[in-house]
């Protein structure tokens, strides 16, 4: 009898606790991996868009930061000699970038019509100078960001480039994050960079999505449409 009491407790306690019999589960399989002996073919070198790329024509800046250049003149610089590279295919930057950039006017902030966006300063790299991140708009969606920096021998670097499209980016400290729609229209995938001294460029260092907030007063909100 006493036996029996305690299986009785025993039981109630389970049910209070949720305990429940799910039934069979059925077999568990291991994932299986399709075509697992076709692998894809290493990128061409000059497509490698994890390595710092100096600027070209733009006049070094020894001991100085990137607050004060002419940003344009380093985005224009920087997407012409990224397309002349790749030939036109598109690895490095979208084609379409060049002519875009036409619009842009000199001097200034480039006019009205110009695709650059406006410049942004912010220390990404723990040296006491600033960076600088811009991004030129494409097409109404596609965006092609950019941060540059300045070397220790004054030359400008950049030292991300990345093309997506671009719900939000944002800064804090030495992360850059950048979130961009996904298929779901809950969900907005969030890529984390943050500066690697060993390579000298804003490495990839997290992948993560996260629920698209509520409320009209989001300042990231996720657009329709997903990706």
């Amino acid at each position: 009898m006493a036996v029996a009491a305690v299986w009785a407790a025993t039981a109630g306690c389970a049910d209070v606790e949720g305990l429940r019999s799910e039934g069979d589960l059925g077999e568990v399989h291991a994932p299986l991996t399709l075509w697992p002996e076709l692998r894809p073919e290493p990128p061409p070198a000059e497509a490698n868009r994890g390595q710092p790329a100096p600027v070209p024509g733009i006049a070094e800046r020894p001991g100085q930061s990137m607050r004060g250049a002419d940003a344009l003149a380093v985005v224009r610089a920087d997407i012409t000699a990224a397309t002349r590279q790749d030939g036109g295919t598109g690895r490095l930057v979208d084609p379409r970038a060049v002519q875009r950039l036409a619009l842009c006017e000199d001097g200034g902030d480039g006019g009205p019509d110009c695709p650059v966006r406006p410049p942004v300063l912010h220390d990404l790299t723990h040296d006491g100078k600033e960076e600088l991140i811009t991004a030129v708009d494409i097409d109404g969606r596609i965006s092609e960001l950019r941060v540059y920096t300045v070397r220790p021998d004054g030359t400008v670097t950049r030292i991300l480039s990345r093309r997506g499209v671009l719900t939000g980016v944002e800064v804090a400290a030495d992360h850059l994050a950048v979130r961009e729609p996904t298929s779901n229209d809950k969900l907005v995938a969030i890529t984390d960079y943050v500066w690697s001294p060993a390579t000298a460029v804003m490495e990839l260092t997290a992948l993560t999505l996260d629920e698209c907030p509520d409320g009209t007063e989001s300042t990231t909100p996720c657009p329709p449409g997903g990706t």
